[in-house]
């Protein structure tokens, strides 16, 4: 983030948008700079200056505080600011410590015993440098730049590698190790081609040995956290060893060094407070008798009753009734659950349509739908405005966080900590606009019973059970998603292309909630967002009006793939191609940018949407 002092026009060592603070920036994470490498510290150095903002979402708050147990907040990253009193922004730490001179001539190579030459350069450490430059035998001065390579665990610990100790494989060796060398072989982007040198001893190890598990050739982490602060530390425990996780060699550039842990919510008006408020004013004098549900409806027929439960349900009127009745708590509702309980229950308008209203959609007519969409969607909701709003919990290195179909953080995966004290998060809204298509449960229940969607199911599960032996999760620790998300899932992916080519936005601008809640409720919610951006361009829901008409579209793109026969032949529990997540999917079909798919382009099956020449019966559209 920008950095600025009152009255002095100091330029920022670097700018990085408050989205990217969340979503790839955020503490611990490694950032090239011209001239050196750094590491965003964490919320304990970030400067906020006079303002501070808050965004309120309750239910965010809520499931955070849950999650990291202790009462937690969200505040948008600071932002820079003219004639701001001190400094403003995100304090870094250069990281790592160890650089490599760019020294030119007959000294920037060097033959082994066998005759091959290596280019070699200096490696010498951040407090051997002369006001940041390299100061060779005749004093003269070279550039550095950062070592690419770094030590780091599954905990989200990262530290410099002991190049001393790694090329004295013997830890009884005498040599002080002042003056070492990185030998790179061919283009130096093979491990084994590059080579750590002692020149005082001769020492010399190949920097492959850093990569082999049994070898432990760079020890055991120590829990270095130098986003927090140069000297902090915490024990690193392997939960199923209870001893410390071995460090792992990294490539601070590379794209498995950081994975953001978000936790995302759509703003929505909170519906369960208002029915629990609405038939508090009439149970006492009238509900607290009802025996069934249709007892609700003929206590509706009395005025002040039919006014107090305007807007809900008889069913939901007397799930609240018989919830009061048996003194239960309030369940507490997972996050996707709250949102397709709103689309779907609600008459209607939900919201008012006003400029500072959060969000606000209304239902489209379906009685003209296709025949063959007719049974099977039941619901089409235009969403003019909702807001979305994202949090950063943590980050893991090397492998991403696992989250389940629902939305919910795994508690057991251990995210790298924020702060030392974490009691409050960043965040940030964006506001847009959406399309939501609910689908009939019954239609789905029909087409699970098919024997050739049963078989497809066993494909994909036996696939999923490949990948958790591959992954090292134990059995029960994550369940199979289920037909109907990955059926959704795919015909989502499918309508962001269809619909990024006429509804005014990129198909990466798009993005999708899959709902698969309680095996009675189904939608998929498409939507847009801009953080820097009060409005929308209205695209999106102008093309629900003809939704019917991307389906139809989605279903032909469905049918083409430039990969058939192979991708349509591919078995999910294939160890060879490794894709034990995909069905019939790929990058010439189903699979979409990233920042898109809610599940990084997993679980997709076209097969479930349309025949294909390997599984003709299991489509959901035949």
């Amino acid at each position: 983030m920008s950095k600025r002092q009152k009255g002095n026009d100091i330029p920022p060592a670097g700018e990085i948008r408050q989205s990217q603070i969340v979503s790839s920036y955020g503490p611990g994470s490694m950032v090239d700079l011209p001239e050196k490498s750094i590491i965003v510290g964490g919320l304990n150095h970030w400067k906020f200056g006079e303002t501070k903002k808050r965004i309120d979402e309750e239910r965010l708050e809520r499931k955070l505080s849950k999650l990291l147990e202790a009462p937690i907040v969200l505040y948008e990253p600071p932002a820079s600011q003219e004639n701001t009193a001190g400094r403003v922004g995100i304090n870094t730490f250069i990281f790592p410590n160890w650089f490599v001179a760019q020294i030119e001539g007959r000294d920037s190579t060097w033959k082994s015993p066998n005759g091959k030459e290596y280019r070699t350069r200096p490696l010498v450490p951040h407090n051997h440098l002369s006001s940041g430059k390299y100061l060779d035998g005749d004093r003269k001065k070279h550039p550095v730049v950062p070592i690419r390579f770094v030590q780091a665990c599954l905990n989200g610990h990262i530290s410099d590698i002991n190049w001393r100790k790694f090329v004295h494989e013997n830890s009884d060796s005498k040599c002080p190790g002042t003056d070492l060398w990185l030998d790179e072989g061919g283009t130096g982007s093979d491990f084994v081609d590059i080579f750590v040198r002692c020149e005082n001893c001769g020492a010399r190890r190949p920097l492959s040995d850093a990569t082999l598990p049994q070898r432990n050739a760079l020890g055991f982490c120590e829990g270095h956290r130098p986003w927090l602060g140069k000297n902090s530390r915490e024990d690193c425990i392997d939960e199923n060893t209870k001893k410390p996780f071995p460090n792992r060699l990294l490539v601070r550039s590379a794209s498995n060094a950081y994975f953001s842990q978000v936790l995302n919510v759509i703003s929505l008006p909170n519906t369960d407070e208002k029915l629990r408020q609405s038939v508090g004013l009439v149970y006492e004098h009238y509900l607290q008798y009802a025996e069934e549900i249709e007892d609700i409806t003929r206590e509706r027929r009395k005025d002040r009753v039919a006014e107090a439960l305007k807007g809900f349900t008889d069913q939901v009127v007397w799930e609240e009734v018989q919830r009061r009745k048996s003194n239960k708590p309030s369940d507490e509702k997972n996050i996707k659950e709250i949102e397709i309980e709103t689309l779907t229950s609600q008459p209607d308008e939900v919201g008012e349509d006003t400029p500072d209203n959060d969000f606000y959609a209304r239902n489209r007519d379906i009685t003209g739908l296709d025949a063959s969409l007719k049974g099977k969607i039941n619901r089409i909701v235009l969403v003019h405005r909702l807001r979305e709003v994202v949090a950063l919990v943590g980050f893991t290195r090397f492998e991403p966080g696992i989250s389940d179909i629902d939305g919910e953080l795994d508690l057991s995966v251990k995210l790298a900590s924020l702060d030392i004290e974490t009691k409050w998060v960043p965040a940030v809204e964006n506001k847009g606009e959406g399309i939501f298509i609910g689908f009939s449960p019954e239609s789905i229940e029909k087409w699970l019973k098919k024997e050739a969607v049963k078989e497809r199911g066993q494909a994909l599960s036996r696939g999923f059970e490949k990948w958790l032996e591959r992954k090292d999760i134990k059995p029960g620790k994550l369940r199979f998603p289920g037909l109907p998300y990955i059926m959704l899932h795919s015909l989502s992916h499918l309508l962001i292309t269809t619909l990024s080519l006429e509804s005014g936005y990129s198909a990466s601008a798009i993005k999708e909630r899959i709902y698969a809640v309680s095996n009675d409720k189904y939608g998929i919610l498409l939507y847009t967002g801009s953080p820097s951006s009060e409005g929308t361009l209205g695209g999106l829901v102008q093309e629900g009006n003809r939704i019917e008409k991307h389906i139809a579209n989605a279903i032909k793109l469905g049918q083409l793939c430039s990969n058939d026969p192979i991708c349509a032949g591919h078995q999910p529990e294939d160890t060879y191609e490794e894709r034990f997540l995909h069905g019939a999917a790929c990058h010439g079909c189903l699979l979409i940018a990233e920042t898109s798919c809610e599940r990084r382009n997993e679980y997709l099956d076209r097969a479930l949407i349309i025949p294909t020449i390997e599984t003709p019966d299991a489509a959901f559209f035949i």
